[in-house]
């Protein structure tokens, strides 16, 4: 059963503006300037967020007075958030300027930056990668985190909720969060319900039924219509027949019903692809000593490696990220040829990259996480009777060390791809990869080096059409042949590139001929079109035979 928890950031947009502007919130005596003076900050932070501020309800902005952020709507300026003491003093978002400005003279403004607010939100998305690998941003001001099998690393769930909600409040951002089997119970809960509340598994259903009836995301409509019915409570809405609810308010609101209670599924879009495989290290004390970072590294990946093999599983990637105090996030990627769980061998690839996490004033938490797992079976280290399989094990650590120094791009292998065309005729695979079902062809061979694009030559012309030539210049250099086979004639696949288009024809058809020199070299070079056509042949070199 899944547990998700929902964090909601009241007043986001006020709360932002407030931390990236931290001289415009100082002490004022009128309110034509900014805000309240901001205490030093503490702790660590998501970076991207704002300087930090300790107070978790954010003192009233200009000096005392009320404050609101402006949003421009078809000409007319309105109020897109308002503080706690202008809510106080009866202002809502939405609400003309000019009206606001009329009942509160005093009423200090800025510009709203929905931009920045989304970048904000995002980092601390981010950020809360340590708390679980699966974070989904829940509309403007909340976020949704899988926290299914990741609660034991804190002690259980009701110490995660202490820590993430204490860390947020150290930071000046004031928020609520909730904890229960669907999203839509823990965003009613962390909205609508008392202050860091847990839902028993499988209870979702009592711990939402004394919450308003807002707190089901039903939409405006259904919102404004239900209090008029007498219907105010969320248990009074589950006692109503379903075939009535969904005739009067739509499906949409049997829907959010049913996402709320489990009896339908919710569709969260994480900012990383979710993933059980994930372990996390916690220290009581910063570490930033290289030596340090290699250890903890190693501790983590023991600690992944150990799940994978309980299971019978094996990866190929896995990432190793260190967060520092500020919030900074440093990963440290490495993948392997094959799916493996070596904890000795990942840790040697991950320590030539540890110059990259640069540990500031400190790393608190590392995080270890699998991706591309696969079943694994157990297998005998020696007494292999697939001498095959034996020379992949044993070059599989010296491709993992290739791959990771030089990019997983620049370690590759050639295998045949059914095509008539040269170009078309190889594909990059890795290199432990198991075999194509295509095989080469050993009556029509092919060079070892084929170039990427086919570079022209001078050729002396042969005696008769189909003969290869006598001599050719490449290079600025000249080589005689003495010996030759061929031609093999090589037309364009027109079904590929299509006849109304001008691209068969023998123009385009290729005679190839393999050819040696004086002194030995083997080369691939063909003729590009026919004599006694309109335009003369060329001739190019493709490749080279060793």
């Amino acid at each position: 059963m899944a547990r998700i928890l929902s964090v909601w950031c009241p007043n986001w947009p006020i709360t932002t503006w407030r931390r990236r502007r931290p001289d415009d919130a100082s002490d004022k005596s009128s309110p034509q300037g900014g805000g309240g003076r901001r205490p030093e900050g503490e702790g660590a932070e998501p970076a991207g967020l704002p300087p930090p501020s300790p107070a978790a309800t954010p003192p009233p902005l200009g000096g005392g007075f009320p404050f609101a952020l402006l949003v421009s709507e078809r000409g007319t300026r309105r109020l897109a958030a308002v503080d706690y003491q202008a809510r106080s003093m009866g202002l809502f978002p939405g609400q003309k300027a000019a009206d606001a400005l009329a009942l509160v003279p005093d009423l200090v403004t800025a510009d709203h930056d929905p931009a920045a607010d989304r970048a904000a939100l995002e980092a601390l998305c981010d950020w809360c990668v340590r708390f679980s690998p699966a974070v989904a941003i829940d509309g403007d001001d909340g976020l949704f985190l899988d926290i299914t099998g990741t609660d034991h690393l804190w002690g259980g769930e009701a110490a995660m909720l202490v820590d993430l909600v204490s860390r947020l409040a150290r930071w000046g951002v004031p928020a609520r969060a909730a904890i229960a089997d669907t999203a839509g119970a823990a965003w009613a809960l962390a909205r609508s319900g008392p202050d860091l509340a847990i839902a028993p598994p499988g209870e979702q259903s009592a711990a939402i039924a004394t919450l308003p009836v807002a707190a089901l995301r039903l939409g405006d409509a259904a919102e404004a219509q239900l209090p008029r019915l007498g219907l105010h409570r969320v248990g009074q809405v589950l006692a109503l027949p379903r075939a009535q609810l969904a005739k009067r308010f739509g499906l949409a609101a049997v829907l959010r019903l049913d996402q709320a209670l489990g009896a339908a599924s919710e569709a969260l879009t994480f900012r990383r692809p979710a993933s059980p495989w994930f372990d996390r290290l916690a220290f009581f004390e910063p570490i930033s000593a290289p030596e340090d970072l290699a250890r903890v590294a190693a501790d983590a990946l023991a600690l992944i490696c150990a799940r994978l093999e309980a299971e019978g599983r094996g990866a190929k990637r896995f990432e190793v990220v260190f967060h520092r105090l500020d919030g900074r996030a440093f990963p440290v990627r490495v993948g392997l040829a094959r799916i493996g769980r070596d904890a000795q061998r990942l840790a040697r690839l991950v320590k030539p990259k540890l110059d990259m996490v640069d540990p500031g004033f400190g790393i608190e938490v590392v995080t270890v996480h699998a991706s591309a797992v696969e079943p694994m079976a157990a297998a005998q280290a020696r007494l292999d009777a697939d001498a095959a399989a034996s020379a992949d094990e044993t070059l599989a650590p010296l491709i993992d060390r290739l791959v990771n120094r030089l990019g997983e791009n620049r370690v590759w292998r050639a295998d045949p791809f059914e095509s008539h065309v040269p170009e078309r005729s190889v594909v990059r695979v890795g290199p432990l990869d198991p075999p194509a079902a295509a095989r080469w062809d050993a009556d029509r061979p092919r060079p070892v080096r084929l170039f990427k694009r086919p570079e022209a030559i001078v050729a002396i012309a042969a005696e008769l059409p189909d003969y290869p030539p006598r001599l050719f210049t490449w290079r600025g250099r000249s080589h005689r042949v003495r010996r030759a086979e061929g031609p093999e004639r090589i037309g364009q696949e027109w079904w590929r590139v299509g006849v109304e288009k001008g691209q068969t024809g023998p123009g385009k058809i290729r005679d190839y001929y393999r050819v040696e020199d004086d002194a030995g070299g083997r080369f691939w070079i063909f003729r590009q079109g026919l004599y006694g056509g309109e335009d003369a042949p060329k001739w190019w070199i493709h490749g080279l035979f060793g």
